[in-house]
């Protein structure tokens, strides 16, 4: 059975937690929340180190060397962390919800995550490269499937 069947998030191990991610990118897009009304709205604007073709971060392991905001999500921070996608594993499983159809750990690659319309890879542009985010709301990156 997989581990993520049998254990909780607190009892995974730094590797299993890990690679609970999806690698989708979302977490990495740039966010903005109203002042007045506290919502939440995503860009189609990736942080700095996101590589947009591919849609994952390109330096994972120092990235808070080059980007100190980046959020690293733990079990101790996870339930705050509001602004995760529905579609976050650590969020659905943290729900209760289990894993996606098109995870890379049931489906063995990110090509299923890709096909579902899952992941930034070819819909984003650079956070540096843009004047205001506010042009660049999307709707995407809500959406959840299953």
């Amino acid at each position: 059975m997989a581990f993520w069947n049998e254990k909780t998030l607190a009892e995974m191990d730094t590797t299993e937690w890990e690679s609970l991610c999806d690698g989708c990118g979302k977490c990495c897009l740039n966010k903005l929340i109203d002042d007045d009304t506290e919502e939440l709205y995503y860009t189609n604007a990736g942080c700095k180190l996101l590589d947009a073709k591919q849609g994952h971060c390109q330096n994972y392991e120092q990235r808070f060397s080059f980007v100190p905001s980046c959020t690293k999500v733990t079990i101790d921070n996870l339930a705050m962390l509001t602004w995760l996608p529905a579609s976050c594993t650590y969020r659905r499983l943290n729900e209760g919800r289990g894993l996606p159809t098109w995870h890379p750990l049931t489906t063995g690659s990110k090509e299923a995550m890709i096909e579902a319309g899952m992941s930034v890879a070819g819909k984003v542009t650079c956070e540096t490269k843009i004047r205001y985010m506010e042009d660049h709301i999307v709707i995407w990156p809500m959406k959840d499937v299953e």
